[in-house]
């Protein structure tokens, strides 16, 4: 868990952001801690990107107030001190790899070595290539390649990982975690709930412009206290009175029954099964996962005005 004595690096107090009638964001407060990687969790509409559009002062907020780095959001310090990598961008086609990081470190005073860019970025091979030669994915890192040009001390990351194979989201995981290690602090937005698990120090729920929940992945999933119990058994089970629900398949090679139980009392629905005497094998009992947990905060909200919160 996140030491509480990590200090404060961004706060915003109040932020409330609307179009006309249409309220986006609604007295919204969030801490930015140096180190961390923060996630801002939410359906689309939820109000996320305009968030972290606010912070960087690239939208005026109707009220509230924004601080990073010890600077107000929009202040030009911001800038030399912060990485960003948006969800809607684009590079031109025709300069090279190594061109356009070369290009973006010249806007810093202080920028990463152009080694270490192509290190996280994992562009070592493709440093010489157009851009217009690159595929979806390489076009990805390139543009996080140039959000960390400027060696950044908070790094926003909006959907970073969109269009990339498994190998190169899981590369990019690595040099997220690897940049925090470094003291530099993440706050990234995403719809893979699996990349928010694996990352997130913290979690913020946006729903219909306010926080519903916060809280570290391990307090969001403890929510949800359905298990579920996966195994195998050459006995054919119809119905299980604890289970909150039993799906079943026969595979015919191994002339073996795959079950998958969802339980929210996993102790004694395996009790049951135990006394039955079922020959079980290849048993495993898991806890619920983050899109779970999302899922159910979502749900709540949209039929509940009651705001959950960690203690």
């Amino acid at each position: 868990m996140m030491s509480e004595q990590m200090e404060t690096v961004g706060r915003v107090n109040k932020l409330s952001f609307g179009y006309k009638e249409n309220i986006v964001l609604n007295d919204v407060n969030l801490k930015i801690k140096q180190g961390e990687t923060l996630s801002i969790l939410g359906p689309n509409g939820a109000g996320k990107t305009t968030l972290i559009k606010a912070m960087l002062g690239q939208i005026k907020p109707k009220k509230g107030e924004i601080s990073l780095l010890g600077y107000q959001a929009g202040d030009i310090g911001i800038r030399r001190l912060t990485g960003v990598m948006l969800q809607v961008s684009g590079v031109p086609d025709m300069s090279t790899v190594s061109e356009h990081i070369k290009l973006f470190q010249s806007y810093y005073p202080n920028p990463m070595s152009y080694q270490k860019v192509l290190g996280y970025s994992g562009l070592q091979e493709k440093e010489h290539e157009y851009s217009k030669n690159l595929s979806g994915g390489q076009k990805q890192r390139l543009l996080f390649a140039l959000a960390i040009c400027g060696n950044p001390k908070v790094l926003f990351l909006d959907e970073p990982t969109v269009g990339m194979d498994i190998d190169s989201r899981k590369a990019l995981w690595e040099a997220i975690e690897q940049l925090k290690l470094t003291g530099t602090s993440i706050v990234l937005t995403t719809h893979y709930l699996e990349e928010a698990d694996r990352l997130s120090d913290r979690v913020v729920i946006l729903n219909r412009g306010n926080i519903i929940h916060e809280g570290t992945p391990k307090e969001i999933k403890t929510l949800i206290q359905v298990k579920c119990i996966k195994f195998t058994c050459n006995v054919e089970i119809t119905n299980v009175s604890r289970a909150v629900n039993l799906s079943s398949h026969y595979d015919s090679d191994l002339q073996q029954f795959q079950y998958t139980i969802e339980s929210s009392c996993a102790e004694e629905t395996l009790k049951e099964l135990f006394n039955r005497n079922v020959p079980l094998s290849d048993l495993t009992v898991t806890g619920a996962d983050l899109e779970q947990a999302f899922t159910m905060i979502n749900s709540l909200d949209d039929n509940s005005e009651t705001i959950l919160e960690v203690e």
